[in-house]
């Protein structure tokens, strides 16, 4: 119920939108025939209408994951593009607005392109909204067609002061935020497991976001991703997807509780070893390091499900830690200042949002105005910190500019 009502008056001012573009767009295609204007009108109401319909039954159905990819395609594609007409619209009725209150107290007549007493939009204004929308409309469009699946792989050295011998030169291979709900590319998917077993890593983490709301989303891809193994193991943890916080509410409920254990059973069924809140020993030719994995530990609006005490307890023997944590934002709020013995984080959350650049020395993306720490290496004293910017993707089915990563580590004694 508490859905519907956000819905509802949503979609009302979607409606009411569209409306107003669609005025638009017949304002400036005014030489158009009857026939013409009726057969465009049925069109374009006809699709409105659809969307808004393929919303709703892809949020309360349970739609094909592939269905459901199209009709987010759409939608995006179809605000993106309006969202960026509108402030042109908005000018003109503003001029328009001014010429008509100035014509008012000047009783004087303003001569417009088209005869007659009313005052016509102006064509150039709206042709260059409709110029303007067509570019998030060209670059969404591409970031689906090649960014979604266009999985990169970055390698770093990851320089640990105390790290034993036996573990130099190991590698260490990280994905995160899989959100197996978005995919509709199996194939591809597929692709980019291989590109991660190509580089044969020692070990691999996967820092969380498994599901986007429901661990039955893992139905297609779970025998994919049972293919990621590693000689050392593939330890995991949880992000704050994986709990159906989104899709049951935060309070608890049996079906919620079901379908967490649920998404617990599929990092199980995988062969990966999911760290609630605890650690493994990791032994090489006698030597040892620690791998610490918490629950999701998220700032504001999102769960504080993790709990570091138990995770570090009977840790101090350990000359290294590795921490995996989904959110960065973890690091610089509680790492840093409470726990000085983990040496590097590993996390995910941000995914770049989907959108910006990346370079060998620089990087832009409008998530660093929320999150800090959000892509790449990052360091303070003896402590770091990598944040990957995420295997699949969420909401928008694309990536432009921040592509899906498999980052490879190797570790190096300082």
């Amino acid at each position: 119920m508490g859905r519907i009502a956000v819905l509802i008056p949503l979609c009302l001012l979607l409606i009411a939108f569209d409306f107003y573009f669609y005025k638009a767009v017949l304002a400036v295609f005014k030489n158009w025939k009857p026939r013409t204007r009726k057969i465009f009108g049925i069109a374009w109401w006809t699709y409105s209408l659809l969307l808004i319909v393929g919303v709703f039954a892809g949020i309360f159905l349970n739609l094909f994951l592939t269905l459901r990819a199209i009709i987010l395609v759409a939608f995006f594609l179809t605000c993106g593009s309006k969202f960026v007409m509108l402030p042109f619209l908005l000018i003109d009725d503003l001029r328009r607005l001014v010429i008509k209150t100035f014509r008012r107290k000047k009783e004087v007549a303003v001569k417009e392109p088209l005869p007659g007493n009313t005052i016509p939009r102006s064509e150039f204004l709206v042709k260059a909204g409709l110029v303007a929308a067509a570019v998030p409309l060209t670059s969404l469009s591409w970031g689906i067609i090649s960014g979604a699946y266009d999985y990169q792989v970055r390698r770093r050295n990851l320089y640990l002061p105390n790290l034993p011998k036996a573990f130099d030169g190991l590698t260490l291979g990280q994905i995160t935020d899989i959100h197996s709900g978005s995919f509709y590319n199996k194939k591809a998917v597929n692709g980019g497991i291989d590109m991660l077993l190509a580089e044969k890593p020692d070990m691999i983490f996967f820092t969380g976001d498994l599901v986007n709301d429901m661990a039955t989303e893992m139905r297609d891809y779970q025998d994919s991703f049972t293919r990621v193994k590693a000689p050392l193991g593939v330890y995991s943890s949880l992000g704050n997807h994986d709990y159906g916080d989104y899709h049951f509410g935060k309070g608890p409920s049996a079906a919620k509780a079901k379908n967490l254990q649920d998404v617990i059973k599929t990092h199980e069924l995988m062969g990966w070893d999911l760290l609630m809140n605890e650690h493994r020993r990791i032994k090489v030719d006698g030597e040892e390091i620690g791998v610490l994995g918490i629950e999701n530990w998220g700032m504001g609006r999102f769960p504080k499900y993790g709990r570091m005490d138990l995770a570090v307890k009977d840790t101090d023997d350990l000359p290294v830690k590795l921490l995996l944590s989904h959110d960065p934002s973890h690091w610089r709020n509680q790492v840093l200042t409470e726990y000085p013995q983990i040496d590097a984080m590993f996390s995910g959350h941000t995914h770049g949002m989907q959108f910006g650049v990346r370079a060998e020395n620089m990087q832009w993306s409008p998530v660093q105005y929320i999150y800090k720490e959000w892509a790449g290496l990052y360091q303070e004293k003896h402590q770091q910190l990598y944040v990957n910017v995420g295997y699949g993707f969420l909401g928008y089915p694309g990536r432009v500019g921040i592509l899906p990563e498999i980052t490879i580590f190797t570790l190096k004694r300082a």
